[in-house]
């Protein structure tokens, strides 16, 4: 089979089962997996926690099932089974500590087991390679790790985390694409088949959640999908172009941090400082927010792509510049602009 024709059905077949997993799973989560109004939680009636079931289902399925039907050369899968078992650790993860809410687990238990799913993809060859160790086994794990916390800091809006997955997804496969790195192209694929097909549930009306199983899985798989792109191959400076891909999941967990910590509260304990909160309480709409946040994060991976196409560094760090300065300006308005409790 070639290759395009399986691009293709990995595409359907993730969405499809996803899509087909829905109600089932809903019906199921109803019963026994459900999200609770807390005081940081303000939304109404008890919501199904199984978005991040349905999205496994899709993209672990169809993962097997390419795996069943092709005869790729020896070796080129390896760092697909790496993905494959970190993801798994991080989704049973996340279900644990959704089926122990409002409670959840112990932070530090999850920083743990994010920790090794991370040395898991190490120990699979998925890991940054322009630097030397162990500085890169450091830092491949507090990207990961990072990452994961990140997707599941900004699922706070209907429709947010999962749209920027498919966003994200969409950059490395486009990007990535040249290079046929087969755990890349085909994971990314798969991921954006079946958050397509979860991604309207994830909205008023037919809400279901992700849950910490999905907003933690989504980040984790785009922190491996990002380490396996070959960002650099024409230009060296293109090496951080994740950043710009995955730039408002990390504005948002640094701006948070920092928040918190101005006010002497734990980075690690949840409070509403979230830059769509903040921009609620300036009186956009949800739907404005995603809107926006969408555009920008389309426009930022458009960006990225250039920067992996032109061989010239001064225009790659002069991007960079200018994104950064944008996000600190933004951060200080939000910051001045909107008091929160």
């Amino acid at each position: 089979m070639s290759k395009n024709f399986l691009y293709i059905f990995t595409f359907i077949f993730s969405f499809a089962i996803s899509y087909f997993s829905i109600q089932p799973l809903k019906n199921l989560a109803q019963k026994y997996l459900v999200d609770k109004p807390t005081k940081l939680k303000n939304h109404i009636g008890n919501i199904p926690l199984c978005g991040g079931a349905i999205i496994a289902c899709g993209f672990f399925s169809s993962l097997i099932i390419l795996r069943i039907l092709t005869n790729f050369p020896s070796g080129t899968l390896h760092n697909l089974r790496g993905l494959f078992l970190g993801s798994a650790i991080i989704f049973t993860l996340g279900l644990i500590d959704d089926f122990r809410k409002p409670k959840g687990l112990n932070p530090y238990i999850k920083l743990l087991f994010q920790s090794i799913a991370a040395i898991i993809l190490i120990t699979y060859d998925v890991k940054i390679n322009f630097l030397g160790s162990p500085y890169n086994y450091i830092l491949t794990v507090l990207w990961v790790v990072g990452l994961t916390n990140a997707f599941n800091l900004i699922d706070i809006l209907d429709g947010l985390a999962v749209s920027q997955a498919v966003v994200a997804s969409l950059a490395f496969l486009l990007i990535n694409l040249p290079f046929e790195f087969i755990y890349v192209n085909f994971a990314a694929i798969s991921l954006l088949g079946a958050c397509f097909a979860f991604w309207p549930q994830n909205h008023a009306g037919k809400k279901v959640f992700l849950g910490d199983s999905g907003s933690m899985m989504l980040g984790f798989l785009l922190s491996a999908l990002a380490l396996g792109t070959r960002f650099s191959a024409i230009n060296p400076a293109a090496v951080y172009a994740p950043l710009l891909i995955l730039a408002l999941p990390i504005f948002d967990t640094i701006f948070v941090s920092l928040i918190r910590l101005s006010k002497n509260i734990n980075p690690l304990k949840g409070t509403p400082d979230h830059y769509p909160l903040r921009l609620k309480k300036m009186g956009f709409k949800n739907r404005s927010i995603l809107l926006i946040s969408i555009i920008i994060s389309l426009t930022l991976s458009v960006l990225a792509f250039c920067i992996t196409q032109i061989a010239v560094i001064k225009y790659a760090a002069f991007i960079y510049l200018i994104v950064l300065a944008s996000f600190i300006a933004f951060g200080i308005y939000l910051k001045l602009k909107v008091k929160m409790p």
